[in-house]
């Protein structure tokens, strides 16, 4: 397939996937040693992704999965999510990022009342990975492939195709439904604890954050915050936030026009040294390096919405997309 490489998701995303009219988007995720963590993020759209190739840990909501080629997941709107890869390893997935509207009709049926509106509304719960030995793989997995053939072929009427898809793979998983009461309201208040420190962190990242400061926000003690975000995120705050910082600065190295200065400034690095160490230990080269080789890579780091940027609408991830256009 020839793939156009562009940016995809991130974290409380100000992204619109899809268009207007369209709400769907294919998105290929590529994560390696050189970008191994799609970091903790949400947003308005539903997810339907098949693993490809290799491994990775797929953190959902405060449940961490361990994830193998051929395995399939379901994210709902809103759902806190993130991604990591062991060290060594490559994985590819094939992401279909759809809003749940798209499915409706302007009248309330039933199926919109009975179904979307309370998978929507996380008062219906489908399954969120789905593994060859389940009972829905075979069927899901099919339907799958053929959104991908409709999406590719882009044949007359495939927009309806991938909606139909979508709906049949929705009542394909519906049997093995879950309800709201399954889910802990103390987890729902940790979520929404994590989810305010990472729209918070998205908003402020080129200022001065420190631990108290966002510890403060969760009314948790510095200690206490320090534990709950590694344990929820699988990385320290300070590197989530650096993390964020870099990505934020290799995107506008991208797009040119500001100096290597200008930008580690302006994504919160006041040490140019530091930001220099920093940028090419993640990149595998330094900020100059990395403005030369830019149109040679094969993907570049978010631009609008990277590890930190949230809503309810998603963390970052370096991969190729595939464009609707």
């Amino acid at each position: 397939m020839d793939y156009k490489w562009n940016l995809s998701p991130a974290q409380k995303e100000q992204a619109q996937h899809g268009e207007v009219m369209f709400p769907l988007k294919r998105y290929i995720t590529i994560l390696s040693d050189l970008y191994p963590v799609t970091a903790a993020h949400w947003h308005e759209e539903a997810e339907l992704t098949l693993i490809t190739k290799g491994a990775c840990t797929y953190h959902i909501h405060l449940d961490s999965y361990n994830i193998a080629q051929g395995d399939i997941l379901f994210i709902p709107p809103a759902e806190l999510h993130s991604i990591s890869t062991p060290a060594g390893t490559e994985m590819t997935s094939t992401t279909f990022v759809f809003h749940m509207d798209f499915l409706t009709t302007s009248t309330a049926d039933i199926c919109t009342v009975r179904y979307l509106k309370p998978i929507s509304h996380h008062t219906l719960t489908l399954p969120c990975v789905i593994r060859p030995d389940h009972p829905a793989y075979k069927k899901l997995r099919e339907i799958i492939c053929a959104m991908d053939q409709a999406y590719e072929e882009k044949k007359e009427g495939y927009e309806m195709m991938l909606k139909a898809l979508l709906l049949c793979a929705l009542s394909v998983l519906l049997p093995y439904r879950q309800t709201a009461e399954m889910r802990p309201q103390p987890e729902d208040e940790r979520t929404a604890k994590l989810k305010l420190v990472l729209e918070y962190i998205g908003e402020h990242y080129s200022e001065e954050l420190t631990i108290p400061q966002l510890a403060r926000l969760c009314f948790f003690s510095e200690y206490h915050f320090m534990r709950f975000f590694k344990k929820y995120t699988g990385m320290s705050c300070l590197e989530y936030i650096k993390n964020l910082r870099l990505e934020k600065a290799a995107s506008r190295l991208a797009q040119g026009g500001k100096s290597v200065l200008e930008v580690s400034l302006s994504c919160g690095f006041s040490n140019l040294s530091y930001f220099y160490r920093e940028f090419r230990k993640k990149y595998g080269m330094t900020p100059k390096q990395f403005i030369k080789e830019v149109p040679t890579l094969p993907f570049l780091p978010e631009q609008m919405y990277s590890a930190g940027s949230v809503s309810p609408q998603a963390g970052s991830r370096l991969s190729s997309t595939d464009t609707v256009s």
